[in-house]
């Protein structure tokens, strides 16, 4: 079996693949204060829930934006498994020409997004992640990575507006019953979904006509199912499209 980790920055996803086939996947937190020993912990214990022994974990892969967690979780997977971890970074094989200034600027999530996405659509392609920052990433239909734009996530920006804005309240990021709210919280719930919504749609429409051919727009991340329900833009969800990023990566790397 490959173990897959995908640290972001509020949350980490472990999963376990069977070839090609994601049998089991895991969400935690992406605590800075976690020890080695406390991750190797953790991640036996996950393991002995999916009923999945260590011997049968044959290779593993990481892919962080987090550079605080990335020695931990290697030091434990190291002491877990017996073997070293892959870690997505410059000098690994991707099979994706970076055609920007300075391609170690690029988050290990973006490349790792953009490798699966390519995968799956084999042209021109934008890559919506909802995480905490929500980040564009536009492939060629070539399969090169082009670049892109990161805007403040949608946790972030209604996190903002609640500590700044004495008299609001906390509200729910869900749909309101429409657009024009008669309470505060469902005009709340307009401005930060619908708002976003527009974010969304109007930049994907900058980044097509800049781009000039036509783009396949996938979107991944929690609050993906949600704006795609209202976007006009989003062509797809794949919840698990970082994951499958990995697999990749670690089949192109494993030797």
């Amino acid at each position: 079996m490959l173990l897959a980790v995908d640290v972001g920055n509020t949350h980490t996803v472990l999963a376990l693949y069977e070839g090609a086939r994601l049998a089991h996947h895991f969400r935690i937190g992406s605590s800075k204060g976690r020890t080695s020993d406390e991750m190797h912990v953790l991640v036996r214990q996950l393991l002995s829930l999916a009923g999945v022994t260590p011997e049968r974990v044959r290779g593993s892969i990481l892919g962080s934006v987090v550079p605080e967690l990335s020695e931990v979780l290697v030091s434990a997977c190291r002491a877990a498994f017996g073997h070293e971890m892959l870690v997505v970074g410059p000098g690994m094989k991707t099979g994706m020409p970076i055609l920007i200034e300075n391609p170690r600027e690029v988050g290990a999530d973006r490349i790792v997004n953009s490798v699966a996405a390519f995968e799956r659509t084999k042209g021109g392609t934008i890559v919506v992640d909802f995480g905490t920052a929500t980040t564009f990433d536009c492939i060629s239909p070539k399969g090169e990575y082009l670049g892109g734009a990161i805007a403040p996530g949608v946790q972030i920006a209604a996190e903002a507006l609640f500590v700044r804005a004495a008299k609001l309240p906390r509200v729910e990021l869900s749909k309101p019953p429409r657009a024009v709210g008669r309470n505060t919280t469902h005009a709340m719930q307009s401005g930060i979904l619908f708002g976003y919504v527009g974010l969304v749609d109007g930049l994907v429409e900058r980044l097509r006509t800049e781009l000039g051919f036509p783009c396949r727009v996938l979107a991944t991340g929690g609050l993906a199912p949600v704006v795609h329900a209202e976007s006009r833009s989003i062509d797809e969800v794949d919840e698990f499209l970082t994951l499958e990023g990995l697999r990749l990566l670690y089949q192109r790397n494993a030797d």
